[in-house]
């Protein structure tokens, strides 16, 4: 009950390592049990009655649903991903759901329109594009406690709507759907909600319900803003099947909170979106850079939640704040830390040799495409190759054009001030010659005026 089409190369370049995780192991003789490490960690937003005890005192297999809305998995997914790897490392089971089957639908927790359905081809690519997002971070391989990669497209697709609506929808009624905190806030605007994404809280109820009949999962985790959905599912499961023979709940559900930061604004928003953990749409140069800037206020329970880094590197880390915050040094752990689990020590590196290059006044050591990712948002100007042909463009025309002079003389005389540089050189001569030998890889050069005002330049033709 792997992968449904194979566990993937899990090299210890990406993700979490095979090296790493041993040296990781060290941080959970702390704890006693995953329950007392998700209290001190701040990950446990709400639990059904007697789950924490469950789950100290045996040992149970627990899902968390990933939606395929998107092609990648944004920074806030970290929280139940790594609510995984601890289950896991506890000895506990982890199922990693994606729905192929819920996402055609549409999740509506959170939302307030409607989402737009999206294509059978489009939702089996997010699939498997998360699905290889979510393995690194998770061991398919331990014998006693196999992490499982499912897809709920495998049940739902071939569900018979008769046979649902007898079967499942009449354990619920229209009343408790309607209360449920992710469709409630819909039914005032004037836009509503349709019958389609009411349903959704159905499907993830049978869901759970199919784990359990089949799978033998007695645990659902997610985000709080899921648990409503998930306390479906556990009512779903205590309707159809009972209590146990002790008289305690067969199925238990647990939430993780919603991160906020101190200012109360929604995790992972930023200028440019939520960082997501695909390098191709988020680098590892600019999730390091996110995670450098939180907030002295916010670093440490950040570090707790995202990372592995036990109480007394914390604790060492909360001291540090306090005493020496100007050092940043619990920023630059935490950053360190988050790049390296979700790109490996291949994508830490390279996040280390961008920040350095960059902020070390070095730009001219980076490659046109690591130059572009961290001046993403600086003006850019498109040039094409007979301007840089023959005898070139003058430097102080190039300036102009791209708005980093305002005239000839203004160009000039901050040149002779040392004021403006090209990839990195410093300029002596405003009247110097730009060739088609000054662009970068041969596609884009960047000028800089003064400390911080830079000009992206690119060949068009």
């Amino acid at each position: 009950f792997q992968a449904e089409d194979g566990i993937r190369d899990r090299s210890p370049s990406r993700g979490l390592g095979d090296v790493y995780k041993r040296q990781l192991m060290t941080t959970y003789a702390e704890f006693a049990n995953v329950a007392e490490e998700l209290e001190w960690r701040g990950a446990l937003f709400d639990a059904t009655p007697g789950a924490l005890h469950v789950l100290a005192t045996k040992k149970v297999s627990c899902y968390n649903g990933f939606d395929p809305t998107a092609s990648s998995l944004h920074i806030g997914n970290l929280v139940p991903i790594m609510g995984l790897v601890r289950l896991q490392r506890h000895g506990h089971s982890p199922i990693a759901l994606v729905g192929g089957g819920t996402g055609m639908i549409g999740d509506p927790s959170g939302r307030v329109e409607e989402r737009t359905l999206m294509s059978v081809a489009q939702i089996d690519e997010n699939v498997d594009a998360i699905r290889l997002q979510l393995e690194p971070f998770l061991d398919f391989e331990v014998k006693s406690n196999p992490a499982r990669i499912v897809n709920n497209a495998n049940w739902l697709r071939d569900t018979n709507l008769l046979e649902f609506l007898r079967d499942i929808g009449k354990h619920f009624t229209v009343n408790s759907m309607m209360g449920r905190e992710s469709v409630k806030g819909r039914f005032d605007r004037d836009s509503g909600i349709s019958f389609t994404e009411f349903s959704y809280q159905l499907l993830q109820a049978y869901d759970f319900l199919r784990l359990f009949e089949q799978e033998k999962v007695g645990f659902q985790a997610g985000g709080s803003d899921q648990w409503g959905n998930i306390l479906g599912g556990v009512e779903l499961i205590r309707k159809i099947h009972g209590a146990d023979s002790d008289g305690r709940p067969r199925a238990h559900g647990i939430v993780y909170p919603l991160v906020v930061s101190s200012t109360g604004e929604k995790f992972g928003k930023s200028i440019d979106g939520a960082p997501t953990l695909d390098p191709d749409q988020t680098s590892p140069y600019k999730l390091y850079q996110f995670f450098l800037n939180v907030a002295d206020a916010d670093v440490v329970a950040y570090t707790k939640l995202f990372t592995l880094l036990n109480q007394v590197h914390i604790g060492n880390l909360t001291e540090a704040v306090s005493v020496e915050p100007e050092k940043r040094e619990a920023q630059r752990t935490l950053a360190k830390e988050v790049t390296r689990t979700v790109h490996g020590e291949n994508g830490l590196a390279q996040a280390l040799k961008v920040t350095e290059a960059f902020f070390g006044d070095n730009i001219s050591a980076l490659s046109s495409d690591e130059m572009e990712d961290v001046l993403s948002g600086s003006p850019v100007t498109e040039i094409n190759r007979d301007q840089l042909t023959g005898n070139g463009m003058k430097f102080s025309e190039l300036a102009i054009t791209t708005g980093s002079g305002k005239s000839n003389g203004d160009v000039r005389r901050t040149v002779e001030q040392g004021g403006m540089s090209l990839n990195g050189k410093q300029i002596k001569d405003a009247g110097r010659a730009v060739l088609m030998s000054d662009l970068v890889d041969g596609r884009l050069m960047v000028i800089r005026r003064g400390r911080k005002n830079y000009a992206i330049v690119k060949l068009v033709n």
